[in-house]
């Protein structure tokens, strides 16, 4: 069972790769910490997980529930008043006594005392190379140098720094949360003719609620009485409201804006379309693009390795070359302030977190910011046909007989065969049918994964699908040449006649595919189930680079492999519960989430909300803006680190330019990953 243990006081994301290593050798493999919601995930043993995670890091607190701090701001104005009094009194009216002293000792404590705890904690459990650690080294010998109003003026600038960050963390986090907060708080249950209020995890299928004007849809369920319109751009991105009637199906999330709806729940509240958002959105974040784990390890090592230069620095010159012990030690110090790898194990998990959350308020779901990367980096783009090229809803235009059998009878046996199947073609023929089906009347039933269905009707066994069944049970039959899908029924191994059903083309796929290939995608193909001809036909009118036709599911998979040889990256992009494994076997799975099934939205890597096919490459666009941020803070921290290294090195950077190498450079780096949410 997944347990979840909810911390705070991770300062950056090298604490959480810290935690996640010390679980994963002590037994947890499956342990995982989250730095942008402060959850550490285990699936065994939660005490024993605690335990570990005080003595890794022991400042961590556990929580159960989120309590509000003291704002460091009470701490950072006093010490800034009183660094501004020492200053003046100082470099005014150069006055240099105890008092001057204590002074500054006063502002540095007060807003220092939260960095030299984390500090001596971290000490204490042999965790020396922290940025707390840096820092308290630095100030301190920035005082046995007699420079104090630098000494205090770094350790408030940190604190400074440090504070902004944190806000500009919790900024980014509420922009994503906002966007998942559509659980409403009680649901209307109707009982007996009366309104009975409830949680809505109370809620069971079957179940008739009330939902009124300015209520959101608390489960998914079907309207069997009014009309209204509704608000879901919580859950697609699209502004447009909806109107809903009778017959309709509504989502939980969903914003009920003008008449009262009665609805049959369909999902309990635990199977609901938000609640699923909120597990896929809250999965994603722990899954790590190859970029964010490699940043994370290379600051765990980079630290102490800045420590032994900094080191070398103060003691070798001195010693091997006679130079002035003070003189080094001070550019060790500014050398020690330099070091600190905040910009990038912040903000380059924060522009990950950014990609994510900008894709959740367009309505793509992404679950994982590894999934981002491989969008970044798509060449080669697959579709499935029906349901996501096309509408998926279907009409019977023609019914053909053969063999004496009339076509009133043919579209009877197709439905009745069809009673228990969902799929567009399904539903199509039932419609078709128009007719009460008995479920007497079918006594045995099992559907064939890209062939058909095969039933047993009375006492007759009918086979309803597509050409490769006939061919599976041996019947004999004419081949049919005609534009659309055709469905075939066979009656105790008699050919009956075959059903020709149309379906359309999206509205946005030509202009889908045509933005696809503006953004460089070369080779943009359709895998489909159905016929040589329709498939040719459809790809003519898309203008698609290719098609491949009347495959099975595991063909599908065999021809994505093939599509992926030479390492190309490759989406897939479907929505049946046949296209389940080929989304598994895809770089990245795309499952079409309003529209398509359970499967292939578990499945899948990425879900569209509202099955707008212009959101793939918007995707694609969002990724490669977070994947072009990433990347320039990566630039940014090293280019402008090593630069300052250099001068601390050579005694022309001061203090105060370290200062902004780390908590100024860190700063930009977080905004800069921001940006992507706007």
């Amino acid at each position: 069972m997944v347990e979840k243990i909810k911390i705070e006081g991770m300062d950056c994301a090298t604490c959480a790769y810290d935690i996640e290593k010390a679980l994963k050798k002590r037994g947890f493999e499956n342990a995982s910490v989250n730095f942008i919601t402060g959850e550490v995930v285990v699936d065994k043993n939660i005490e024993k997980a605690k335990k570990i995670i005080k003595e890794v890091k022991p400042e961590i607190k556990i929580v159960d529930v989120k309590r509000k701090k003291l704002s460091m701001l009470y701490f950072i104005i006093p010490s800034f008043f009183l660094l501004l009094c020492g200053a003046f009194l100082m470099y005014y009216f150069h006055i240099e006594s105890i008092i001057i002293f204590v002074l500054f000792v006063i502002a540095y404590v007060i807003v220092g005392w939260k960095v030299f705890k984390s500090a001596f904690i971290n000490i204490a459990h042999g965790k020396l190379f922290d940025e707390n650690f840096l820092i308290m080294i630095a100030t301190v010998g920035a005082f046995a140098i007699h420079e104090y109003p630098e000494a205090v003026a770094v350790m408030l600038f940190y604190v400074v720094g440090e504070f902004f960050q944190d806000k500009a963390v919790e900024n980014s986090k509420r922009s994503v949360k906002s966007l998942l907060e559509l659980k409403v708080e009680y649901a209307n249950l109707l009982k007996d003719d009366r309104i009975i209020v409830i949680p809505p995890e109370k809620i069971r299928r079957g179940d008739i609620i009330l939902v009124k004007p300015g209520e959101r849809v608390p489960v998914d369920g079907i309207v069997i009485k009014g009309e209204s319109t509704v608000d879901t751009s919580a859950l697609t991105g699209e502004s447009v409201p909806r109107n809903i009637k009778t017959g309709d199906t509504v989502l939980s999330g969903m914003l009920n804006l003008t008449g009262i709806l009665k609805v049959r729940v369909t999902k309990e509240m635990k199977e609901s379309t938000v609640s699923r958002i909120l597990k896929l959105v809250e999965d994603a974040t722990t899954r790590k693009a190859r970029t964010e784990k490699f940043i994370t390890k290379f600051a765990h090592y980079y630290t102490p390795a800045v420590v032994s230069l900094a080191a070398g620095i103060a003691i070798i010159p001195p010693i091997i070359f006679n130079a002035e012990f003070s003189v080094w030690v001070a550019r060790a110090l500014v050398l020690l302030v330099i070091s600190c790898p905040c910009a990038l194990v912040l903000s380059i998990p924060l522009g990950y977190f950014g990609g994510i959350g900008k894709s959740a308020k367009e309505g793509i779901l992404v679950k994982g910011s590894n999934f981002l990367d491989s969008l970044a980096t798509t060449e080669v783009v697959a579709f499935d046909k029906t349901g996501t090229l096309t509408k998926g809803v279907f009409k019977v235009i023609s019914i053909v007989p053969r063999n004496g059998f009339g076509r009133n009878e043919i579209l009877r046996f197709a439905a009745l065969a069809e009673k228990y199947s969902s799929h567009p073609v399904a539903n199509a023929i039932k419609e078709a049918y128009g007719k009460e089906i008995d479920d007497n009347n079918v006594k045995e039933y099992r559907e064939i994964s890209g062939f058909g269905v095969k039933a047993k009707i009375g006492n007759l066994d009918v086979i309803v699908g597509n050409d490769r069944i006939l061919h599976r049970f041996g019947v004999e039959h004419d081949t049919c040449n005609v534009e659309g899908t055709v469905v075939h029924v066979a009656v105790n191994g008699r050919y009956a006649g075959y059903i020709i059903i149309s379906d359309e083309i999206k509205s946005d796929a030509i202009k889908a595919v045509k933005t696809l290939k503006d953004l460089g995608i070369k080779n943009i193909v359709m895998l489909t189930g159905d016929n040589s001809k329709v498939a040719r036909d459809i790809a003519r009118k898309l203008k698609l680079d290719g098609y491949y036709a009347e495959l099975l599911p595991e063909d599908k998979v065999r021809v994505v492999e093939q599509l992926m040889k030479d390492g190309k990256t490759l989406i897939f992009v479907g929505d049946g519960i046949n296209d389940a494994p080929v989304i598994a076997r895809a770089d990245v799975g795309i499952a079409m989430g309003a529209m398509g099934s359970d499967a292939a939205i578990e499945t899948a890597d990425v879900v569209i909300m509202d099955d707008k096919l212009l959101k793939i490459p918007e995707s694609i666009k969002i990724s490669r803006k977070t994947k072009s941020i990433v990347w320039q803070n990566i630039l940014l921290a090293l280019g402008v680190k090593c630069g300052f290294i250099t001068l601390g090195i050579m005694g022309e950077a001061t203090m105060w330019e370290a200062v902004f190498a780390d908590v100024g450079v860190a700063l930009i780096a977080v905004f800069n990953a921001m940006r992507i949410l706007r």
